[in-house]
């Protein structure tokens, strides 16, 4: 197809994020839930936990734990949506092309979270320093820029994750009843028991990038390219789900 119909299709999908409340909801609470945990948390305990001798620039976006519960809900979601009242033989009509379906739609999903997530990242660091006084992080202190620009990508790499998983088994509930607990419980437990090896769990490896000094053997952009080759993996079995099931 030209051009043309590949940005008509892309923005066919942009009009299906826009229109569906869930959808747009999941996105903005990433944006929204991260800036009013950071403002809740920096503006009661902030200073107190100034000299705690944890990583400063880590502890900045201590709210990236709760935004990227939002970000795998919206891929989640904008992917389960075809799925519902027979929405994908829809879109299968107006797009036969089940390979440029799918990759306008992860493509805008993607990009969608990467606009968002870089504002929730630079939007939570300014918030929550404004409330640490002298003893604020400033966009040029070192790792700083980096790890604002670093976090809205591993926001977006979450969000494809979940899509691509969501494509596979066509439900958002089954994907973040497993992603969810993963994320907030098994991570850490596995991470206690299989030491350097859990730096290659997705959440821990790309967040890297939001640490002043690395941890583990994965440093911060190489830690983010692990996250996006288990995004890449979730969208190329979500790519081989579309491709051969029915719709």
């Amino acid at each position: 197809m030209s051009p043309v119909s590949v940005a008509t299709v892309m923005h066919s999908e942009w009009i299906k994020i826009r229109s569906l409340r869930g959808v747009l909801g999941s996105l903005l609470a990433v944006l929204v839930v991260t800036v009013a945990v950071t403002v809740l948390v920096f503006a009661t305990v902030g200073r107190a936990e100034a000299d705690n001798g944890d990583d400063p620039l880590l502890g900045a976006f201590y709210a990236l734990n709760f935004g990227q519960i939002a970000a795998l809900a919206f891929g989640a979601t904008a992917l389960s949506s075809e799925y519902l009242n027979g929405a994908l033989r829809v879109s299968l009509a107006a797009v036969p092309d089940r390979t440029l379906f799918y990759g306008a739609k992860t493509a805008v999903v993607g990009a969608c979270a990467l606009v968002v997530g870089t504002a929730t990242t630079f939007g939570a660091f300014l918030a929550g320093q404004a409330f640490m006084g002298p003893d604020a992080l400033r966009l040029d202190d070192p790792g700083a820029l980096r790890a604002c620009l670093g976090g809205g990508v591993y926001l977006a790499l979450m969000a494809l994750f979940a899509a691509g998983l969501t494509a596979v088994l066509r439900s958002a509930v089954a994907v973040l009843s497993i992603l969810v607990p993963f994320l907030l419980i098994v991570s850490f437990v596995v991470g206690d028991v299989a030491g350097a090896a859990a730096d290659f769990l997705p959440d821990r490896a790309g967040q890297q990038v939001l640490r002043q000094d690395a941890v583990g053997s994965l440093g911060p952009w190489t830690g983010l390219v692990v996250t996006a080759l288990w995004a890449a993996a979730a969208q190329l079995a979500g790519w081989w789900a579309v491709r051969r099931r029915d719709a």
